[in-house]
């Protein structure tokens, strides 16, 4: 009768409590690297989000202000600055004259893009956001063509400061001037 007794009160074995805690240690781990992937993956959305806010900007400000510009071309530095021309085969800045009058540039340098007025220069591009091209293709410029002047621009680059939360992108966009050419 006493065998019976201290067979039903046996308890857990070394092995099975050691198994166990094998097993919740295990499932821990997994848990917590799912919650940190997910922290991460949160956390790298966040800046790309707010790096794409940057490019949009920046692109709608670049887009506003050669829409309503005139005499395009691309800074190739022997024409007058004064003088429309297209370049067909593109160039990293351009100069145009802006609705308010003078000239002003647009123009890649140093990873970013940057508005000049001939004076005065300022980046419009995050330092998070390097710029790696940049293109204006200019088209339509000359009198009489019977065309309306367009410009293509396409910006290449890569946004994220750490090399793994790099993403690239690639942006590209046509832009014809409001004004109508006669």
């Amino acid at each position: 009768m006493e065998n019976n007794y201290l067979k039903k009160n046996k308890g857990f074995s070394l092995i099975e409590i050691m198994v166990s805690l094998a097993v919740f240690s295990i499932v821990v781990l997994v848990a917590a690297g799912a919650l940190l992937s997910i922290i991460d993956g949160a956390r790298k959305t966040q800046a790309l989000k707010s790096v794409i806010n940057n490019l949009n900007f920046a692109m709608e400000d670049i887009s506003r202000n050669l829409r309503v510009g005139t005499v395009y071309h691309c800074d190739e530095g022997n024409l007058p600055r004064d003088t429309a021309k297209s370049c067909p085969s593109g160039a990293s800045s351009i100069v145009f004259k802006p609705y308010k009058g003078g000239l002003a540039t647009y123009r890649f340098k140093d990873g970013h893009i940057e508005l000049s007025d001939g004076i005065n220069s300022v980046a419009i591009t995050a330092p998070e956001v390097v710029i790696t091209n940049v293109k204006f293709v200019v088209t339509g410029t000359d009198a009489n063509d019977n065309k309306q002047p367009k410009i293509f621009m396409t910006i290449q680059g890569y946004a994220g400061v750490k090399l793994r939360d790099q993403t690239n992108f690639n942006l590209q966009t046509t832009i014809t001037q409001r004004i109508l050419d006669f």
